[in-house]
């Protein structure tokens, strides 16, 4: 099956075909075909490392700094996570044909709602070879043809992987191109994938600023950004300490080069001798990079605790790092004015247990996932029992938090009569 064309209209029109065969396809021969993607990815384990180790050796070369190359790297417990991925995605339930609502109206017409597949989805990405499988698996599934533009640095697992996807899902009876790859083209090759209205239905860029930046230019068919994440962490007074540092830490460096990792501490300036201390300490023991504001800098000059001090940017910036923006707050709603400003819209967590604090946070927070006493780093489709994802959408149409088979269909209205007419 191919997976590459002579262009991108091509590839965009062949899985436009694609896409009517798959709006019709049975339940079963999509999960046979998610089945094959898995077994396929495990046989041929050895193969997928050789063509990403190529994209490690030109990544180091390029300096492209250690939270790339650790999105970038695969190895065999990666490439199996990606395959009980799919089978986990093999296993839900299909959105296609659910009834959202029905009801008979007085004529005796039955009127009902029904999920159906948006069509032909391209998704753009960076860095993330697993993408490739994550996004392709979502959307067979849910009856959806795609097309995929990943990152030169991972030009080589991309096209294996896609390569083995494509194969495997032909030969379990997909129509030739409901996966397809385009690569290799560069901004203008961007460009005319995001203007293909005739054939794209949906447009996911999952990548930072600057992708954004570049589709916002020049996108004619509909999008959704799955977006950066400037997350936030707010301590509270009634924290219970040693949970809150432990979700600190967490929501910081259990993986800090992905988008729902923390970026900013927010302290309650009542904490500043039961927590705060503390949390710097073991922070800075961690590894991490801390830049503060005033109050917290004076704080750890006394506590023995390297810091810089914070530049206004600091409170904007998606570090992707082990560097940390640390500031005393009053209250909550000081917090949640806080974030308004400075905030992404994608995760936010409050520590505290006071039920009062925490619904205030809820409702006052505007983000796709707000936390209660949890780590920022569970804003995943697969942690969230999707299977997995595309992105995390930061936008609130049409979908919001992370995209997973619901989010990739539409609707549309069944109506039956018995020979009906309006008078």
């Amino acid at each position: 099956m191919a997976v590459t064309l002579s262009s991108v209209a091509d590839v965009c029109a062949l899985a436009r075909r694609a896409s009517r065969t798959l709006a019709q396809t049975d339940t079963a021969t999509k999960n046979a075909a998610l089945q094959a993607i898995a077994t396929a990815l495990r046989a041929r384990t050895e193969e997928i490392l050789a063509a990403n180790e190529l994209d490690l050796i030109a990544g180091r070369e390029a300096d492209i700094g250690a939270a790339l190359l650790d999105r970038l790297a695969l190895d065999e417990a990666r490439i199996e996570s990606i395959a009980r991925a799919v089978e986990a995605i093999a296993a839900l339930g299909d959105p296609v044909g659910e009834t959202i609502d029905g009801h008979r109206l007085p004529n005796g017409m039955d009127v009902r709602k029904v999920r159906v597949p948006l069509g032909v989805i391209a998704v753009v990405y960076e860095a993330r070879p697993n993408v490739t499988i994550d996004a392709a698996a979502l959307c067979l599934k849910s009856g959806n043809a795609i097309v995929l533009r990943g990152s030169s640095s991972a030009a080589n697992s991309n096209a294996v992987l896609c390569s083995i996807a494509a194969h495997a899902a032909a030969g379990a009876g997909l129509p030739d191109g409901s996966i397809g790859l385009v690569a290799g083209g560069g901004r203008s090759e961007l460009a005319e994938l995001a203007t293909q209205d005739d054939t794209i239905d949906l447009l996911i860029p999952r990548g930072g600023e600057n992708l954004k930046a570049a589709l916002k230019d020049v996108a004619s068919v509909p999008v959704i950004y799955a977006a950066s994440g400037n997350c936030h962490v707010y301590v509270d007074a009634s924290a219970e300490i040693e949970q809150a540092l432990a979700i600190v830490l967490n929501a910081k460096t259990q993986r800090p080069g992905v988008c729902n990792a923390a970026e900013t501490l927010l302290v309650h300036e009542s904490l500043v001798s039961s927590f705060l201390p503390e949390a710097l300490k073991r922070l800075s023991a961690a590894g991490v990079q801390l830049r503060v504001d005033e109050s917290t800098a004076r704080l750890a000059d006394e506590v023995g605790v390297q810091v810089q001090a914070a530049l206004p940017e600091d409170w904007d910036t998606e570090y992707l790092a082990m560097t940390l923006a640390v500031a005393l707050v009053e209250d909550t709603e000081r917090a949640i004015e806080h974030i308004a400003r400075h905030g992404s819209g994608h995760s936010e967590a409050i520590l505290t247990k006071d039920t009062g604090s925490a619904r205030a946070f809820q409702l006052g927070v505007d983000a796709a996932c707000v936390y209660v006493n949890a780590s920022t780093r569970f804003t995943d489709g697969g942690e969230f029992g999707m299977g997995a994802e595309i992105g995390n959408s930061t936008q609130k149409l049409h979908a919001r938090g992370p995209i997973g088979l619901r989010e990739l269909c539409t609707f549309k209205y069944l109506i039956e009569g018995d020979g009906h007419v309006r008078l």
